[in-house]
């Protein structure tokens, strides 16, 4: 499968399919497409799937687009200015902020997850539901602001601002910590929590984050009388 990811700052992806060849995505996804694809709307795993993709802030229904010709293609546009970012897995497995799926080859898996840890699941930046994406293909996320890759070795560390975390490797150790220091809580600006990522393993850091950034216009937005 061929794509092109285009835009900008304002990202969309066209996806290039060959007969039989399909992908789902939210339903609502699509931008624009060839006449010879057609789409099936479905739950995609089954209704407790379904409902666990509404708790990680994704459509209860998937919609899935399969090419009838060849040289057929797809467009997707992502719903917030930053980037998409296209994983192949190669049997790998990430963990993925909540909302940030587009869309996947058929060959994989999502599954809603806890970040491990009650308090990380509680406190680290991305709410209580993340998402799991595994098996083979490519799997596109659309995340906020720019992002940096980075490659962890063994047990190195980065603390990162709650939020910041787009995605990362399963092998990933994810924590979060309580902010030290009575003033750094008050006037830090970071929150109560940071977290801590440990390698080995990938990970994909965010500048921003769509809650900031309406945190950020809120003053400027005209106010009732």
């Amino acid at each position: 499968m061929k794509y092109e990811i285009f835009g900008g700052s304002l990202p969309a992806v066209t996806v290039y399919l060959e007969t039989g060849e399909a992908i789902f995505t939210q339903s609502g996804g699509m931008s624009w497409m060839t006449p010879q694809i057609t789409m099936e709307t479905n739950m995609q795993g089954g209704l407790l799937k379904g409902l666990g993709r509404m708790f990680a802030g994704e459509s209860l229904f998937m919609a899935t687009y399969t090419a009838k010709a060849p040289g057929q293609s797809i467009t997707l546009g992502s719903s917030f200015p930053g980037n998409i970012l296209a994983l192949d897995l190669s049997g790998r497995s990430y963990i993925c902020q909540k909302s940030a799926f587009l869309a996947a080859q058929m060959s994989v898996t999502l599954a809603t997850v806890l970040p491990t840890g009650l308090k990380a699941g509680l406190f680290g930046g991305e709410g209580f539901v993340m998402q799991k994406a595994s098996g083979s293909g490519v799997v596109f996320l659309e995340l906020d602001g720019s992002i940096r890759e980075m490659d962890l070795g063994a047990g190195e560390k980065m603390i990162v601002d709650t939020g910041s975390v787009a995605a990362y490797e399963e092998r990933v150790s994810y924590s979060a910590e309580m902010v030290k220091g009575f003033k750094n809580i008050l006037f830090g600006g970071e929150g109560l929590f940071l977290t801590t990522l440990t390698g080995p393993g990938k990970i994909f850091l965010q500048t921003m984050t769509a809650p900031s950034l309406a945190t950020r216009l809120l003053p400027y937005l005209p106010k009732k009388d």
